[in-house]
């Protein structure tokens, strides 16, 4: 079976930066098995499966260790795939997922992403967590993911996980988020995830689920512009909605091609 492949740099204007994901559009699902294999063979942090039912596009997002509940990029990367390569009418697409529906507008080349909010809490850090960080938080917060805020940009910068450690806990299907507030933008972040193939995310949309409500409670303010600053790093148009969250940014076509399953 021939199907077409995509990789897609998401949340950002230039290849190279952002996150990368890989797209498939399917006729049909593929057994779980195979989607997983797909996903280990292409060797980023996620590649989406999408199926286009015409009023609505059914969309799973698989990382080489697992399917994942949300993911932002993924998603960022197969609008884009439908809107600029495979010529997607109009200009709003609307997801099926594990996450509800979700809808994605498009303008001016810009992604705009209505996801779930996700408030975090306040909590307590797992020691394992802890004795992974060479930086400790100031506050710590939990939603999906952990929510750990520092004093600054630069701590944020600075962080150093020790894998060794942060792989003995299992935190499937969440992570850790490390966020401070931003020199040139309302905050920063860094996400890192235990026992995959990708210890540290280069930009994470499902994060910002949870980043977005609290910085616009932090801050005051509803409409916010964010930075990744992992080595790729990407920029974040976020607006905060009580109950949902816009997610927006650009994304660039880095390749397109085919590959052969059995």
């Amino acid at each position: 079976m021939k199907l077409e492949l995509y990789q897609i740099d998401a949340f950002t204007e230039s290849i190279f930066h952002g996150n990368p994901a890989c797209v498939v559009p399917l006729k049909n699902w593929l057994p779980d098995e195979i989607l997983l294999k797909i996903a280990r063979e292409n060797a980023v942090a996620e590649t989406a499966f999408f199926i286009d039912n015409g009023d609505r596009v059914h969309l799973r997002w698989f990382t080489p260790e697992i399917e994942m509940d949300l993911c932002g990029h993924a998603t960022l990367a197969t609008a884009h795939c439908l809107m600029s390569i495979l010529h997607y009418p109009g200009d709003r697409i609307i997801f099926e997922t594990k996450s509800d529906e979700l809808t994605v507008d498009v303008k001016d080349g810009m992604y705009y992403m209505n996801f779930p909010s996700r408030m975090p809490e306040a909590s307590t850090l797992p020691d394992i967590i802890s004795r992974s960080l060479n930086i400790q938080p100031k506050e710590v917060f939990k939603a999906r993911d952990y929510v750990l805020v520092y004093d600054s940009e630069d701590d944020v910068k600075n962080i150093h996980i020790e894998r060794s450690i942060f792989d003995l806990i299992n935190l499937d299907p969440g992570g850790v988020i490390v966020t401070a507030t931003g020199t040139d933008c309302d905050f920063v972040s860094r996400y890192f995830t235990s026992q995959s193939s990708i210890l540290e995310d280069p930009v994470t949309g499902s994060a910002h689920c949870s980043l977005i409500p609290f910085w616009a409670s932090r801050l005051g303010k509803e409409k916010l512009f964010a930075r990744q600053i992992s080595e790729r790093g990407g920029q974040l148009y976020c607006e905060n909605k009580n109950e949902r969250v816009i997610v927006a940014g650009k994304a660039k076509t880095y390749s397109v091609g085919y590959f052969w399953v059995e």
